[in-house]
């Protein structure tokens, strides 16, 4: 443990440095110099100080006052040596954050008794602090299992619902990632962003109640074919409602609103605006982009400006504003994501 002691007079500082020696089993460290004692203990850390008041260049208040500044020193005991009947000087220590003090002259025995008691206090202080610290880890590591295994879970339904989707692989990681621009683009949070990135592939997870002779149907499909479609959002919320998982949440909003329409003509519930949640507003534009951008049974691909054009024509209808200009100011990004993730 470091014992830093400060004082300006050589031999105090001989007869403090032997007395701790001899309370502790450690060896101090001696300044006669106020401002390098300071500047070391900034630099190496230290588990009691001992200072002097009465010093050349900076007094023992100043030099409290620097400790109590340093972050990693702010609980570090220090013990200020003074004359008798400095009252005054004693009550402005304990202001500034003095922890303890030594009457000149030093009494032996006292001085051994209360840097004993004080470096034990430390020693607590400090398996108190990396008990803490212990748990933060532990709690940090538990965390991080249970995320990676909602995320496993959300890839492996991912994989479940393109077995009976036409929409390819490609799809999914294309939408994400421009799911994931957009939500940057905006200023969302770097932890929204991943999640939204994790969670946008469950979009269309309500397709796995779809019946195959609508959903793999090549030509246009009935009015009650439509009806049969548009269930998948409201599937897809159920299968991820009543969760504690903030990821499983994101997602199961996504599967629910990302067919609502900024004007209030999507589907299921008929939300408009602002009342469409963000997540919902920001798949839809990536998701409508991409498909239109992408092979299907019943289309061709759409090439990419007429796909970014639509969305630009749709802005305030289909699409919030603010997502389509977030998307299209970030077209360079988009088509390196295209070729990325390329079918």
């Amino acid at each position: 443990m470091n014992i830093v002691i400060v004082d300006d007079n050589a031999v105090n500082l001989t007869l403090m440095a032997a007395l701790a020696r001899s309370a502790t089993g450690f060896e101090p460290v001696r300044f006669d110099d106020p401002l390098r004692g300071l500047a070391w203990c900034r630099q190496n850390g230290a588990d009691l100080i001992i200072v002097d008041f009465m010093m050349p260049g900076m007094d023992g208040h100043q030099f409290i006052q620097g400790v109590r500044a340093t972050a990693h020193l702010a609980d570090v005991p220090v013990v200020m040596v003074t004359a008798a009947g400095q009252s005054a000087v004693r009550r402005r220590a304990l202001e500034i954050g003095a922890t303890d003090f030594l009457s000149k002259p030093v009494d032996s025995t006292e001085m051994k008794l209360r840097l004993r008691n004080l470096l034990q206090l430390r020693h607590a202080q400090n398996l108190l602090r990396d008990r803490a610290a212990h748990l933060a880890d532990e709690v940090r590591a538990a965390t991080e299992a249970i995320e990676l295994r909602e995320r496993e879970l959300i890839t492996r339904l991912s994989r479940a619902a393109e077995f009976r989707d036409p929409e390819t692989g490609g799809h999914i990681q294309r939408m994400a990632h421009y799911s994931a621009l957009i939500a940057r683009r905006l200023g969302e949070p770097d932890s929204y962003v991943r999640t939204l990135l994790t969670a946008a592939p469950m979009h269309d997870i309500g397709k796995l109640g779809t019946p195959d002779h609508i959903l793999l149907k090549k030509g246009s499909l009935s009015p009650d074919e439509v009806v049969e479609m548009h269930r998948h959002a409201e599937i897809g919320a159920r299968i991820l409602a009543d969760t504690d998982s903030p990821l499983l949440r994101l997602a199961g909003q996504i599967a629910e609103t990302h067919h609502e329409k900024f004007d209030g003509s999507g589907y299921p519930r008929g939300l408009r605006g602002e009342d469409i949640p963000l997540a919902g507003r920001i798949v839809a534009v990536a998701d409508v982009f991409d498909a239109l951008n992408s092979t299907r049974p019943y289309k061709p691909a759409w090439p990419m400006e007429e796909a970014r054009a639509y969305l630009e024509q749709h802005s305030g209808k289909h699409f919030d504003p603010r997502c389509v200009r977030a998307f299209v100011d970030a077209w360079d990004e988009v088509l390196e994501i295209r070729a990325r993730f390329s079918d």
